[in-house]
Parts: C-alpha cells; sequence; structure tokens
C-alpha cells in the first residue's frame, strides 16, 4: 500500500518504485522520522537486551534453511522488486531496507520508541541559531574491504547530492537546505544550512564509501549491482543479487554493534504472495510479510509459525492525477482532465464506501482511512472535522455531480463538459489482491453515479505513473517517526525538471498553500507548534483532494519459529518486523538452534518476540517500508 513508500530513478533508467509498499507503495522513501533534537547524545550507549522465553527442544530447522555446509541462512520472502542497489536512486522499500543493512546512517532510531540514537554519528549538537550541526563521528566504523569510514565520507555523499541532481533522486529532499558541508577532521563533519531545519537528526541518507563512490561517472545509470561484494559500513555486506530472483548479504564481521548472529541472509523475490507463503510452511522461506487475512489465518494454526500482526505505519489511498507537468511549466500525460473539477473528485470519494473496505476487503486487518498520516504516530495524527469529512453518501455524490453540470444522458452514463461520458482508468498493482478487490467495488459504487472505470492491473505501474499517463491509482507510503519525506512528496519542488527527467513527486500535486506550511514545519523546532503545522497540511491536502486516504492496513507477518529464535519488533509494544526504521530485526535474530553466525553486541531495546514469548497483539501495519508503491506494490519506505 507504505510502509509507502515515493522517490524513483531517471524514468531513462530502470522502472523506479512506485509508492510505496511491498504489497504496496509505501515509498520507502525514507524516512522522516520523528525525533527529539538532542544537543548531545552519548556515542556507543549499548541497546539491552530484551528477555526471549525459551521452550524446550527445538525440532531441527528445515533442511531448506540451512545451507549444504550446514550454515544458518535466514530467507525472507518480498513480493517487491529491486529497483536499484544504488542508495541515490533506490526508493522502493525493499531496497531502502536493504540499505539499511548495508550503510550506516549519521543517526539511528531507537527500536523501543524511535527516539534518536548513535549511527554513524555518537554525537549531534546545534549552534544557537540552528544554522550550523556538528555530528562527531565513530572512529570504530570500517569499510567492509578494510578501509576506515570517516567524516570525509559522509561530506562526499552529501556535496555529491548537493552538486548532481542525479545523486540526489531517490533523498535529494534532505540535502536541499544545505548551504555548505565539511570534515575538517576524520571525527567532525559540519553541515552549515540555509535556514533552520527541523530534520536534522533525521536525515535518512546512507552514507557511502567515497573511494568507492568517486569512480562513478553518470550517477543516473548507475545501479551498483554489477560489482559484489558490494562496499559499506553496515551490519551486513551484499555479496549476490539476481533480477527478480535474489540479494544475498552475509554478516559484517567487524560491526562496530556487534556482528549479526545468521551466516547469510536472504531476500528472496516472489512474484504471488500465495507463493510466498506455500515457501514459509514448507520451510523454504524464514519470513513472509503483507499477509492476506486468509494466509493469516491459515498460518495461525500452522506447526511452528508464528503470525505477527502490528499497527499500521503505511496508508492507503486513492491518488487522482492533477494533470501532470513539470517545473519548467510543461505539461505532460494524458489524465483525464475532468479530474481537475473538485466536484468530480468529491462524487468519487463520496461513493468510496470505506467501512466495506475495512470489513471485506481488509477484514479488520485494518483502521479506516482520514487523514494523511497513521494513527501510529500520535503526535501528528490529524482527521477531519464533521463538517469537512467527506462522508459515504452515494445520494449525495448524484446531487454534486448534477450540481456541477454533469448529468446522465438516456443510457445512464454521465457525460462530461465535452458532452463525452466520464470513463476514467485506476492503475492496479497486479501482485496486490487488494487493489482488484477494491477496484470492483469502485467500479460498482462508480457505476451508480453512471461512470465507468477500467482497472488497469499491471506488473510495472511505474512507468505510466512517471509518464503521468493514468487517471487514478492505488497509492500508499509507509510513515516513518518524522513525516517530513511524505509531506515533500506533494510539494512543486519535487516535480521534475522537465518533462523528461524524474522528480520525487508521488502524483504531481502542486499547491502554493501547501508549499508555504511545508516550509515552516521543517524550520519549526517547537515540537508541539511544528505538530500542528503538519495537522494544516493535512487538512490543506484533503480538502485539495487529490489524495484520499482510504485505510491503514495492519503489518501482518509470520515467521518460523524452528528457524527464527527470537527477533526484534519495532516499536517495541506491538511493533512491526518487516520495514523497520532501522536494522533491528535482521541484526538481532537469533537462529533457532544457536549456532548462528559469530556473536558480539548485545540485543536492542525493541522487543524480542521469542519462542515462548506472547504473541504482540494489535493491528498491524500489512507492508513494507517510507516508502510507495508502484510496479510490484512497491512501497517507500
Amino acid at each position: 500500500m507504505v510502509e509507502r513508500v515515493p522517490p524513483r530513478t531517471p524514468r531513462q533508467a530502470a522502472p523506479c518504485p512506485a509508492h510505496r509498499p511491498e504489497p504496496r507503495p509505501v515509498r520507502q522513501r525514507r524516512r522522516p522520522r520523528l525525533r527529539h533534537l538532542l544537543a548531545s547524545v552519548a556515542a556507543s550507549a549499548a541497546l539491552v537486551a530484551g528477555s526471549v522465553i525459551p521452550l524446550g527442544p527445538l525440532l531441527p530447522a528445515p533442511q531448506e534453511a540451512r545451507a549444504a555446509d550446514g550454515k544458518n541462512v535466514l530467507t525472507v520472502a518480498v513480493s517487491q522488486s529491486i529497483d536499484s542497489l544504488s542508495p541515490f536512486l533506490a526508493q522502493r522499500l525493499t531496497s531502502t531496507s536493504i540499505h539499511r543493512l548495508a550503510y550506516e546512517y549519521l543517526v539511528n532510531y531507537d527500536p523501543k520508541d524511535a527516539h534518536p540514537v548513535p549511527g554513524f554519528a555518537t554525537a549531534w549538537k546545534p549552534s544557537e541559531d540552528k544554522l550550523t550541526w556538528t555530528f562527531t563521528i565513530r572512529d570504530d566504523s570500517k569499510w567492509s574491504d578494510g578501509q576506515q569510514a570517516t567524516a570525509e565520507d559522509a561530506a562526499w555523499t552529501f556535496n555529491k547530492m548537493m552538486s548532481d541532481p542525479n545523486a540526489a533522486v531517490a533523498n535529494g529532499s534532505f540535502t536541499a537546505n544545505f548551504e555548505k558541508v565539511t570534515a575538517p577532521d576524520p571525527t567532525t563533519l559540519v553541515v552549515k544550512l540555509k535556514k533552520p531545519q527541523a530534520t536534522m537528526t533525521a536525515l535518512d541518507i546512507p552514507i557511502v564509501p567515497k573511494h568507492v563512490w568517486e569512480k562513478v561517472g553518470d550517477f543516473s545509470t548507475f545501479n551498483n549491482d554489477k560489482t559484489f561484494p558490494i562496499v559499506g559500513n553496515g551490519p551486513f555486506v551484499i555479496t549476490d543479487y539476481k533480477v527478480d530472483q535474489y540479494v544475498k548479504l552475509k554478516p559484517s564481521k567487524d560491526f562496530w554493534r556487534g556482528a549479526p548472529k545468521f551466516d547469510e541472509l536472504v531476500f528472496k523475490y516472489y512474484k504471488d504472495g500465495d507463493a510466498a507463503v506455500a515457501a514459509l510452511q514448507k520451510g523454504e522461506v524464514s519470513f513472509a510479510a503483507n499477509l492476506t487475512p486468509a494466509q493469516a489465518a491459515a498460518l495461525k494454526s500452522a506447526k511452528d509459525i508464528k503470525v505477527n500482526n502490528a499497527p499500521g505505519r503505511r496508508f492507503y489511498a486513492l491518488a487522482v492525477n492533477p494533470g501532470a507537468r513539470a517545473k519548467d511549466g510543461k505539461k505532460f500525460g494524458n489524465g483525464n482532465v475532468a479530474l481537475q473539477d473538485p466536484a468530480v473528485r468529491k462524487a468519487l470519494f463520496q461513493s468510496v464506501d470505506r467501512g466495506t473496505i475495512i470489513d471485506k476487503v481488509f477484514q479488520g486487518y485494518a483502521v479506516e482511512g482520514e487523514g494523511y498520516i497513521p494513527p501510529r504516530f500520535t503526535s501528528y495524527f490529524w482527521k477531519p472535522s464533521e463538517s469537512q469529512k467527506i462522508a459515504y453518501d452515494p445520494a449525495e455524490a448524484a446531487k454534486t455531480l448534477d450540481a456541477a453540470g454533469y448529468r446522465k444522458n438516456a443510457e445512464g452514463k454521465r457525460l462530461g463538459k465535452d458532452g463525452k461520458p466520464l470513463d476514467f482508468r485506476i492503475l492496479c498493482h497486479a501482485t496486490d489482491p487488494n487493489d482488484k478487490s477494491i477496484g470492483k467495488y469502485l467500479q460498482e459504487w462508480w457505476g451508480t453515479l453512471g461512470i465507468g472505470l477500467k482497472v488497469d492491473c499491471l506488473d510495472n505501474v511505474s512507468d505510466p505513473w512517471l509518464a503521468g499517463d493514468y487517471d487514478l491509482a492505488f497509492d500508499g507510503w509507509s510513515v516513518n517517526p518524522d513525516p517530513d519525506f511524505v509531506l515533500s512528496i506533494h510539494t512543486c519542488g519535487a516535480l521534475p525538471a522537465t518533462p523528461k527527467d524524474s522528480g520525487a513527486t508521488d502524483n504531481f500535486i502542486c499547491d502554493k498553500q501547501f508549499d508555504e506550511l511545508y516550509a515552516r514545519q521543517v524550520a519549526e523546532y517547537d515540537a508541539a507548534k511544528r505538530a500542528d503545522l503538519v495537522k494544516q497540511m493535512e487538512s490543506r491536502l484533503y480538502d485539495i483532494g487529490y489524495m484520499n486516504v482510504m485505510a491503514y492496513p495492519n503489518a501482518v507477518e509470520a515467521y518460523r519459529t524452528d528457524q527464527i529464535k527470537s527477533i526484534t519488533t519495532m516499536p517495541e509494544a506491538a511493533g512491526n518486523i518487516w520495514g523497520q526504521d532501522g536494522y533491528w530485526s535482521w541484526w538481532s535474530a537469533t537462529p533457532a538452534d544457536g549456532t548462528g553466525g559469530a556473536s558480539g553486541g548485545s540485543s536492542s531495546n525493541g522487543a524480542l518476540i521469542g519462542i515462548g514469548a506472547a504473541v504482540v497483539a494489535a493491528a498491524a501495519l500489512g507492508g513494507f517500508f517510507v516508502l510507495r508503491r508502484r510496479s510490484t506494490a512497491e512501497d517507500r519506505e
């Protein structure tokens, strides 16, 4: 739905992410996160291990989970293909999730409650005027090729994004306000800003090794997928990749927080969700996410399988094409101009029965949608007032169209201002059963209004989406603790520079009032005042009527307890495993037989789900990471 969700690769490059979620675009993009600004943070504070309640002797792990040499292999089933292994281009949830494992970010998020904790930086401090931030870079981080990782690597990463538009495709919004970045010495990074920026401890940007990336020529086409192992400084090292098959990683034995405990981590691609569940049942994979209600019900009674249902961090929405355009003012695409009429959009939304969607499609594994940001993020959650709310009312929807001059002809078809029947298209992810089911309901509901709807279910929705060749689309993003990113994708600055370029925009929205509010919130350091501005932005987005949130899906996932003894959830209370804001789940995972890779470092503060631990109950997030869903229900983190 995404987490997505969300950023993209240039149009001429490989298809970009869609929204966002693994099972849906939650553009995994990145990443804003809600963090408290800390004047300084102690450096390498070890995270306290969560308790695990062991049971009696465990059954041997299925043969498929172990390599021929007896190594413990953790295999994760994913339903979203990789858009790019370049941190500068990747926007899909699966891709950005893998980058969280392979590269350090300046600041990480505590798995317990997502407050800022040391990452590549051990401490950070703003100047009194908030225009200069000084980060202390750890001296115990090394690149996987043995070279020391320093502040110069971070400075080079940021400067490259500031100077090369092709390096700013995925995360450019984070550095757009940077004036100058320097590294006075190996452990000091100084960032000077044009104006105060409240997201400085929420910079979800992978830091890359300068000595490797400075040799790259064209950043718009370099996908970082030809030479292995890929040099990084995270808890894992990417060792192999086959398009639409798998990504393999091995533990980094020298990772400063301690090496992961499994000998190998594999993300295995399944286009079909039922095939992924069957693989989980047979022990061919250790973990599967984005389960349907039927799949979750079947797995609850399965031997050696635990189902985790956690509050969602994704939204699932209808996105309307407002008329695709670029920053240079040129329009492109073939979106139906009738949808630029607020009355038409309102009537469509008045004919969407969210209650039925929650009960019949999600079967209770979701919460009815209202505002843009899911209720999981209480500080930023907003919902329309009774007078503002567009409620389900088919009769009123018909009146809305009648009053706006869209009358029915003798055949019962609504006619547009050009005298032609109103017929729309909606982009649907072929791998997402929710899209297909809801598409059928929309055909019925909108058909009653006299409006036709063609549901275009495609394996790759990115190409028509980026080209503006759609009327509506099923959309979704995984939201991070700090909402800046998912807000930025609806600003005028996110539009592509020209029709042939690719921007960070979600669905080409450009509204002056929304932009003004965005500029104010990103510079506001007072948490309460900033939250109020964010809610005003959500209200404005709701009123504009080009985004209509239908649901907040739960994160419904499952893993084999005879392969995984314990694993960290995020947040600690009723948290999810897939699509976290960090590397906690896969870094902390412990093999069921206890003979996994090298030990080191205590487990994080997040809740460790153990074999005998109680299942974390609550509504869950059904998708992947900020980030979006496009081709295979891509989700941005």
